[in-house]
């Protein structure tokens, strides 16, 4: 049953709210004024304030402040008799959900509540996804090489520096830049990822900057870039060691002037945006055969992050063993298998060229191949199945 608090310092205009409320369905407390009410809000939970703006002592807006720090998430209905556009702007401002006159109509009032309860709910379910995805693509292992990467993105995310992550193929180069992301001060903007290596050259401009309709053959209406859709969060640049000479020399000038211009327009669009790149190329090899600039490479590389391939920190292995049969095991709807010791003692001796994409592969295919309990001897048999 939702609950809710009024706080206002007329008893008629409380009880009257409490019993339409009541009858709604609603559990609901009361306050007679706003220090009660801050009382009120550090003991229970409430998912969703009336608050009467006007009270002796602290009125609303002081303590809808002094809430939005306490209860950050909870709706505010702000409730006023000498309601002004200027007062309900104010309160909006400073985090009230809705604001309505004294004396409220019935039916406003009930779907302003509703309407609230519904907000606080897609903020909680908003909150479980994203504690979900963050366990999805967290970094599992303590080893010294895993460690120093940590380290390094706890110092860098806070800043809007631009960081270069390098590191092989299935390393786990895109699991830095979401870190990076989340840990920053653009968490609450979009993460947009491009997979440079992937995009055909010719339309590696399109996707970065957007076109204008008519601006080539198929361009049949305005696209919008990934730099627009990027921006006031973080626009990660995938394997960028792959991107073409052309689109390189676009993405410097967005990186020193932040702004971009579509393919076939002529305005000039600003862009807050912050840049995060990875590669598996050696960029100063590709520098001396031409194929990357080298001032784009100092742009790109304010940070450098190397990510250490999966042979430089086998100790993680079991960690991560350990991670994916739980992942695995939700997905398929089962209960987690067990390995051996030896079966783990197996896999760390293993060549592990395919990194942490590999691994999780093979573990997959344990899972499938073998008993409850994986052991020495199906790691051996089906860690390495032999083509042909």
């Amino acid at each position: 049953m939702p609950k809710i608090l009024i706080v206002d310092d007329e008893r008629a205009i409380r009880s009257t709210l409490k019993e339409i409320l009541e009858f709604e369905g609603y559990a609901v407390d009361e306050a007679e004024d706003g220090a009660r009410g801050l009382d009120q809000l550090g003991k229970s939970k409430y998912d969703v304030v009336l608050c009467d703006i006007k009270m002796p002592g602290m009125d609303g807006i002081e303590l809808l402040e002094k809430a939005m720090e306490l209860v950050p998430d909870t709706p505010f209905i702000m409730i006023s008799a000498h309601g002004t556009i200027d007062t309900a702007v104010e309160a909006t401002k400073k985090g009230a959900y809705d604001f309505l006159q004294k004396p409220p109509d019935l039916n406003r009032l009930l779907i302003s509540v509703r309407n609230a309860l519904d907000k606080a709910s897609l903020v909680t379910e908003t909150k479980i996804l994203k504690k979900k995805i963050s366990k999805t693509y967290e970094m599992v292992g303590n080893s010294p090489a895993l460690s120093r990467v940590k380290q390094a993105i706890d110092k860098v995310a806070p800043t809007d520096a631009r960081v270069l992550i390098t590191g092989p193929n299935g390393s786990g180069k895109e699991l830095v830049a979401r870190a990076l992301h989340e840990g920053s001060n653009r968490a609450h903007g979009p993460l947009i990822e491009v997979n440079c290596a992937a995009i055909p050259s010719e339309l590696i401009e399109s996707e970065l900057f957007g076109h204008e309709k008519g601006s080539f053959t198929s361009a049949v209406k305005q696209r919008i870039g990934k730099f627009e859709q990027a921006h006031g969060g973080t626009l990660f640049l995938d394997e960028v060691g792959d991107m073409s000479l052309s689109a390189q020399a676009k993405v410097l000038r967005a990186l020193q002037e932040h702004k971009i211009t579509r393919v076939g327009g002529d305005k000039d669009i600003q862009v807050d945006v912050r840049v995060l790149a990875a590669t598996n190329k050696n960029l100063l090899e590709e520098i001396e055969a031409r194929t990357f600039r080298e001032d784009l490479y100092h742009r790109l590389g304010v940070i450098l992050v190397h990510v250490p391939p999966l042979n430089e920190r086998r100790e993680d292995i079991p960690d991560l063993v350990s991670k994916f049969l739980n992942d695995i095991a939700k997905d398929y709807g089962n209960k987690p298998k067990t390995i051996t010791k030896d079966a783990l003692a197996y896999l760390q001796d293993l060549d592990w060229r395919g990194n942490v994409r590999e691994l999780r592969n093979v573990v997959e295919r344990l899972v499938i191949m073998s008993g409850t309990e994986i052991t020495a001897e199906d790691a051996k048999a089906y860690a390495r199945p032999v083509v042909g």
